[in-house]
């Protein structure tokens, strides 16, 4: 009696450890990736009308992105970048270098992107661990173009250094902070493991702002810059028109100064590392 018993049991615990095994297995299933990089922004513009790339400044970024599939996912992202110029880079060019403008600025974008891989990608699979993508999508970003002075750092939008916000030049409003972007990119990522990503992504950005570095459109009259309680001439007027630095004035009001028929743009080139965010799912038995 006790023999059978002894015997059923262990038919049961037996059956149970194969079932286990052949449906109890769990399959690992690729849900995201946190990542965050580091790298380099660049600036085109009315500074930098020929798109050189010749003045990298730092970038770095954080995204978050959501699988849909093995060739499709959704990515929110934040990206830092330094951008600036200055037309002591524009000697090719004699009245650009003469006019002698300069700026910097701080961005920070928020952005909602589309990444299509052109192959499977799965990580942890040694044939399907490696795609180039194609992305692109929609962002907002704040900008606060500065220059320096004497040494000192002064913000241009508040000065309205084309008039803007001028009784004198009322179809001139003052520029935002903040402005939207489309961007535009490839890349290319590696999974190291099925937990690790590597990856390197050149993002470009088409805005919809003629400011990020405070030229656009003519110089205005002196008369838009009233001079200091001392008598000695604003900062507003100063940074209007530098080419009084370099040598005969060139600002003459009505004169083009930048071209508003385009917009600024900018770039980030971004070497980054993810992390994969995986659940685990039972397969239905057949």
């Amino acid at each position: 009696m006790i023999k059978n018993f002894v015997s059923v049991i262990s038919i049961l615990f037996m059956t149970n450890i194969f079932s286990a095994e052949s449906f109890g297995q769990f399959a690992i299933h690729q849900e995201g990736e946190f990542g965050v990089g580091l790298g380099a922004a660049h600036y085109f513009g009315d500074l930098n009308t020929r798109a050189r790339i010749n003045r990298p400044k730092m970038a770095a970024s954080m995204f978050f992105r959501k699988n849909l599939n093995n060739y499709i996912a959704v990515r929110v992202g934040a990206t830092y970048a330094r951008v600036g110029y200055s037309d002591i880079y524009n000697r090719y060019n004699d009245f650009m270098y003469r006019r002698n403008l300069s700026f910097n600025s701080n961005v920070w974008e928020l952005s909602l992107q589309g990444d299509f891989n052109f192959f499977r990608f799965m990580p942890g699979e040694p044939t399907e661990n490696f795609t180039p993508y194609v992305t692109f999508g929609v962002g907002v970003f704040s900008y606060d173009p500065y220059a320096y002075l004497q040494g000192r750092k002064i913000y241009l939008r508040p000065l309205g250094t084309e008039g803007q916000g001028s009784p004198l030049y009322p179809d001139r409003k003052s520029y935002g902070t903040t402005a939207l972007s489309i961007p535009i990119g490839m890349g290319i990522k590696y999974a190291v493991n099925d937990r690790i990503n590597i990856g390197f992504e050149v993002l470009h950005r088409i805005t919809n702002t003629d400011y990020l570095d405070d030229v656009s459109k003519t110089y205005v009259s002196p008369a838009t810059f009233p001079p200091k309680p001392d008598g000695s001439p604003s900062d507003a007027f100063l940074l209007s028109d530098r080419s009084y630095e370099l040598g005969e004035p060139i600002g003459i009001p009505g004169r083009q100064r930048g071209n508003s028929k385009q917009k600024d743009q900018f770039g980030t080139a971004i070497l980054y590392i993810s992390f994969n965010l995986q659940s685990y799912k039972c397969p239905t038995a057949k």
